[in-house]
C-alpha cells in the first residue's frame, strides 16, 4: 500500500505511510547475519558486540521512513512530515523530523511518476507540482507494485483539492458575456 487514509473529511485529508514488509524483512535479515556471526564466531565478547551493533546500524539505515501528509483547507496549508529512525538514533535528538509546509493554492497539479528502484526495478510515487515550477514528491521513496495503487492516492488528492474540475456552467456563461461585451464595445 502506498499511503493509508488516516482522516478524510471535507476540509481535512490526512495520509500516512510506514515502512513496508520489504523494509522490515531487510532489517530482520541483516540483523540475523550479525547475530549469527556473533553466535558462531570464536571471538571475544567485544567483537561479538561489534558484529551485532554493526549489522543493526546497517539494518536501521536501510529502513524506510515514516511519512505523513496533511492537507488542511481550514489553514490553507499542506504539511509533509518525514521521520527517520536512523537519524533519530544518530543524532539522539527530537529534531529528526523533517517538515515541508506549502500553501494549498500553490499546488497546480498532482502526478504519478515512475522511478527506478535500485536492485528491484520500477516504483511509483505521487508528485505535487506547484505554481512556482517547483515539484515535491509526496513520499521520499517509491512503492513497488501496481501503478494503480498510487494513482488512487493521486486521484484522491486531486479530488480533495478540486484540481482539474471543469468550470461550472454559471462561470462559462459569465466569461462568455464578458467576452461578448468586449467585442461589442471596441473603445474598451
Amino acid at each position: 500500500m502506498y499511503m493509508q487514509i488516516e482522516t478524510r473529511t471535507g476540509s481535512l485529508l490526512h495520509l500516512k505511510r510506514s515502512p513496508g514488509i520489504r523494509s522490515w524483512s531487510l532489517l530482520v535479515g541483516i540483523l540475523s547475519i550479525g547475530l549469527a556471526a556473533a553466535y558462531y564466531s570464536g571471538d571475544n565478547l567485544g567483537w561479538k558486540f561489534f558484529y551485532v551493533t554493526g549489522c543493526l546500524f546497517v539494518a536501521v539505515q536501510n529502513l524506510e521512513d515514516w511519512e505523513e501528509a496533511l492537507f488542511d483547507k481550514t489553514t490553507g496549508k499542506v504539511i509533509l512530515k518525514t521521520f527517520n529512525l536512523y537519524k533519530k538514533i544518530l543524532t539522539a535528538s527530537r529534531a529528526c523530523q523533517e517538515q515541508v509546509v506549502v500553501g494549498l493554492n500553490d499546488i497546480q497539479d498532482v502526478n504519478v511518476i515512475e522511478e527506478k528502484v535500485r536492485y528491484f526495478g520500477k516504483g511509483y510515487t505521487v508528485v505535487l507540482r506547484f505554481a512556482t515550477g517547483f515539484s515535491h514528491p509526496l513520499t521520499q521513496s517509491a512503492v513497488m507494485g501496481h501503478r494503480s495503487d498510487v494513482e488512487v492516492i493521486a486521484k484522491l488528492i486531486t479530488n480533495f483539492l478540486e484540481l482539474h474540475q471543469p468550470e461550472s456552467p454559471k462561470d462559462l456563461s459569465q466569461s462568455s458575456d464578458t467576452e461578448a461585451s468586449d467585442v461589442d464595445d471596441p473603445q474598451q
